[in-house]
C-alpha cells in the first residue's frame, strides 16, 4: 500500500488500471497562490527555474508534506508543468475566458509538458523521476475553441494546458512525442519499476 498525495482523477485512474494498492490523500499544495505559510510562493520562489526543476520541486513538496504524517508508508507526489515555446508557463485556467486565451496561444505551435514523480518516506524524498513530452497543437479556429470549451468547461479547469488527452482534448493535437502516461500527468512506468524494486509490488 502506498499513499497518493493527490485527488487527480487521471493519476488515480492510472494506478487503478495498473493494480497498485493506494490511498489518495490530497496534499493541498497551492502552486500559484500563497494560501499558507509552508505552501506559499512555490513558483515565486523559483522564478527563473526550468519547467523540469519546477515540476520536480512541486512533486517533492506534495510527497514530503503528506509523508510527514504518514510514518513509514511511502507517499507518491506528482506534478506537471506546461511550457510554451517562448518559455511561458501555463497554470490551470481560472475561467473559461482564460482557457480560451491559453488555447489561442497554444494554437499552431508546440509546447513541452514535464511530469515529475517523487516518493517520500518519513517526510524525506527517497526517489524521483521527471519525464518530458512534446505536444504539437494544430491551428485552432475561434469556432472550434468555443465549441470545445462549451463541451469541456468546467471539467478541464483543473487541467494545465486545457485538455484531457483521454477525451476530446486529443482533438487539439497534430502530433505527440513522449509517453502517454507522462501526458496524463505522471511517469507511470518508472514508478512501477521502483515499486517492484522495493518489493511493494510483485516482481
Amino acid at each position: 500500500m502506498i499513499i497518493l498525495a493527490s485527488q487527480s482523477a487521471s493519476r488515480r485512474a492510472m494506478l487503478d488500471a495498473a493494480g497498485v494498492a493506494y490511498e489518495a490523500l490530497p496534499a493541498r499544495v497551492d502552486e500559484a497562490l500563497p494560501a499558507r505559510v509552508d505552501e506559499a510562493g512555490v513558483k515565486a520562489a523559483m522564478a527563473g527555474a526550468s519547467p523540469r526543476d519546477l515540476s520536480d520541486a512541486l512533486a517533492e513538496m506534495k510527497a514530503v508534506k503528506v509523508s510527514a504524517g504518514a510514518g513509514p508508508v511511502p507517499v507518491l507526489g506528482s506534478d506537471s508543468i506546461v511550457a510554451l515555446a517562448d518559455g511561458t508557463l501555463l497554470d490551470k485556467p481560472e475561467s473559461r475566458e482564460q482557457a480560451a486565451d491559453h488555447l489561442t496561444r497554444m494554437s499552431g505551435g508546440s509546447h513541452e509538458l514535464w511530469s515529475a514523480a517523487v516518493i517520500a518516506e518519513h517526510g524525506r524524498p527517497v526517489w524521483r523521476h521527471v519525464e518530458r513530452a512534446k505536444l504539437h497543437v494544430r491551428p485552432l479556429s475561434p469556432a472550434f475553441i468555443d465549441s470545445y470549451l462549451a463541451k469541456e468547461w468546467p471539467a478541464l479547469s483543473g487541467c494545465v494546458g486545457c485538455f484531457r488527452i483521454e477525451g476530446p482534448g486529443v482533438q487539439l493535437f497534430s502530433r505527440i512525442e513522449g509517453s502517454h502516461f507522462t501526458i496524463l500527468g505522471m511517469p507511470l512506468l518508472p514508478i512501477l519499476g521502483y515499486l517492484r524494486e522495493r518489493g511493494w509490488m510483485p516482481a
